[in-house]
């Protein structure tokens, strides 16, 4: 049995998103968001240095379940201080209405362990876009004294420099302890009989600083292992992506206009994210019939989307902030 646990320090969730996507993925207005927060202290629980809105994962789904709440009819005062739990309950007695349909399923709840690799997530947000990130800057040591989780996590990444067995035997009761399915140890030093006993707890260990991809590859095959053995057939079910910037209409007006370098670059921009388009709709049909097959096909399909979102940071950039003349089709 696990010593007591004393002086507890919670973990520490990752911002994600700014307000105009917590807009789209809610589809409420900014202005709404901000009323919201001014009146009902609804909203961002961070905020970055330069006084920007920043929303962890546990904000965006909150405000999802108050929006599909208010969209029901619900008065926005009546349920503005009420938890999740009391929110989600809330909504199954609505008529006619299911979570799993209303809301987006919830994304994997990944702990990260250990300062510099806190640190390194910074420049690599990419692979972790998929999760909700739940960071712990502490050494393996100071987590088994003093780290506690409110709700059961789906996976550790652990960062231990060099591998001894008070280690492993560290992350193996902080796995017992936030319930994890599975961990990932990242060692920077670490001999053949230590990585043996990691193979032998379940544990998979790569050499830090990890390849994003990898690291991204691992995340999701995690996640879809979960899933398809709990019958999900789709990926785009599976794996929620940003949401387009520009519909098929505006492509085709974006790639008409005429720019200061006087360059095809938003024909061609808009070439690429169409394709990027109908590749992303391909690979979320893919079949997962395998948890190995899936999660190379989560893997394609978080990366195109990935793809599509930068080229149409990129188009928007090559617009110059231009209102594009859409037309309207009888």
């Amino acid at each position: 049995m696990n010593a007591p646990v004393t002086n507890l320090r919670s973990l520490e969730p990752r911002p994600l998103y700014g307000i105009g996507t917590v807009a789209r993925l809610t589809g409420l207005k900014s202005d709404t968001l901000r009323v919201w927060e001014r009146r009902y202290g609804l909203g961002a629980s961070h905020k970055s240095p330069t006084g920007r809105r920043q929303y962890t994962q546990s904000d965006l789904d909150h405000l999802q379940l108050v929006s599909a709440l208010v969209k029901q009819g619900v008065r926005i005062g009546e349920i503005a201080a009420s938890d999740r739990k009391t929110l989600e309950v809330l909504l199954e007695q609505q008529d006619h209405m299911s979570p799993a349909r209303s809301l987006p399923p919830a994304k994997p709840r990944v702990v990260f362990l250990g300062a510099d690799l806190c640190r390194w997530l910074d420049g690599h947000q990419g692979c972790i876009s998929g999760v909700s990130a739940l960071l712990a800057r502490m050494s393996v040591d100071d987590a088994v004294a003093s780290l506690n989780a409110e709700e059961a996590c789906d996976m550790l990444v652990v960062h231990c420099p060099s591998l001894t067995m008070q280690q492993i035997r560290g992350v193996e009761a902080l796995g017992e302890r936030l319930g994890v399915r599975r961990t990932i140890v990242l060692y920077q030093f670490g001999n053949d009989q230590w990585l043996a006993e990691l193979e032998r707890m379940g544990h998979s260990a790569f050499q830090y600083p990890i390849e994003p991809s990898q690291l991204a590859f691992e995340i999701g095959r995690s996640q879809v292992e979960k899933e398809t053995s709990q019958g999900v057939g789709n990926l785009s079910e599976l794996m929620p992506a940003k949401p387009r910037m520009f519909n098929d209409a505006e492509l085709r007006a974006a790639a008409e206009e005429k720019i200061v370098l006087d360059c095809e670059c938003p024909r061609h921009l808009s070439e690429l994210i169409k394709s990027l388009n109908e590749f992303e709709t391909y690979s979320s049909a893919c079949s997962v019939d395998n948890w190995k097959d899936a999660a190379i096909h989560a893997s394609i399909y978080a990366y195109t989307c990935q793809a599509r979102h930068l080229m149409e940071k990129a188009l928007q950039s090559a617009l110059e902030g231009r209102t594009l003349n859409v037309e309207v089709t009888p």
